[in-house]
């Protein structure tokens, strides 16, 4: 009988647990107040100071060196090929589900990589301004389906990642409110020239499609430097999303403009039952079929716990 233990399961990543993850930080100093994390934080998502020092200022710490390592070698390749170099920017991709909170960790490391001395300037990006506007989704049949891959409008959004990536001055990108749940006509804001820029949403990591001849139909993804998946389980996500709603349905949900006025005045009992609807038909099929199976591609995946807290850290090995 061979009593040799068996060799551990084979994995890209490094896994960590919240300590081992937490003990990275060093002396990577708090740069945030808790002023700063309740403006931060989205609506029912409650991060603390205690989280961003686990495992937001380890994160810090390791995109700061990673985007120095990026600009020295963008440097050497210049200096190789004799050209004159403009900046180019660090992309990091967001991914993950609805109602992950996906929102809270692009914005609290916007701040947080903005306080670094090389990289003042970070924007952030979120991929709704890239939807199709409702009335083209509408006339397709598909407005149920927002949030799908074919909701998107992906050659200019792949037309902005692109400009961004090459150094373009002043590039725009569309406006959606989530109030009207559209597109706002004519609103944009512009990006320009920024050190690190941080692009959140559901499908950022789908995969660039192959064609029979061999050539690639680039993503979104393949401009990425770093990306983070946020991930949770579907029942907790599921009952993060139905909190979400009922709260909203006594609070944004009562503006006169808001898409969903009308379920401002629905009772406790059709409300939970209308938000679980929405889950199922939408939010859980779209994770399902699109963006769970693109977790593996990302260069870190942190897993979050029944409370909302990061359990587990798992970063891509070089």
């Amino acid at each position: 009988m061979d009593a040799r233990a068996a060799p551990p399961p084979l994995s890209p990543y490094h896994r960590f647990t919240r300590s081992e993850w937490a003990a990275l930080r060093a002396d990577t100093p708090l740069t945030l107040s808790m002023e700063d994390l309740s403006r931060l934080r989205s609506l029912n998502d409650p991060i603390s100071l205690e989280e961003v020092v686990a495992i937001y200022l380890p994160l810090s710490r390791l995109l700061a060196l990673y985007v120095a390592a990026t600009q020295g070698l963008y440097k050497a390749t210049q200096r190789f090929l004799g050209a004159e170099g403009g900046k180019v920017p660090y992309i990091i991709g967001v991914a993950g589900s609805v109602a992950a909170g996906k929102s809270t960790l692009s914005r609290v490391m916007q701040a947080l990589l903005s306080r670094w001395p090389n990289t003042p300037k970070v924007e952030l990006v979120t991929t709704d301004g890239f939807l199709y506007p409702n009335a083209i989704l509408e006339s397709e049949g598909i407005l149920e389906r927002k949030g799908f891959p074919e909701s998107y409008d992906s050659n200019k959004l792949l037309s902005f990642v692109s400009d961004v990536k090459a150094g373009q001055r002043h590039v725009p990108a569309p406006v959606y409110s989530h109030v009207t749940y559209d597109i706002v006509p004519g609103e944009s804001i512009t990006i320009d020239r920024p050190d690190i820029l941080i692009l959140e949403g559901l499908n950022v990591l789908l995969p660039n499609r192959g064609t029979k001849d061999g050539r690639a139909i680039p993503f979104v993804s393949d401009f990425f430097d770093f990306s983070v998946y946020l991930h949770a389980m579907e029942d907790d996500l599921e009952r993060w999303f139905v909190s979400r709603f009922m709260r909203l349905r006594d609070t944004a949900f009562r503006d006169p403009a808001s898409y969903f006025k009308k379920y401002a005045s629905l009772d406790d009992t059709t409300a939970e039952a209308t938000a679980r609807d929405i889950w199922t038909k939408i939010n859980l099929r779209n994770l399902r079929e699109n963006i769970l199976p693109t977790m593996p591609r990302a260069s870190l995946v942190l897993t979050k716990g029944p409370s909302h807290i990061i359990e587990e850290v798992e970063l891509r090995k070089l």
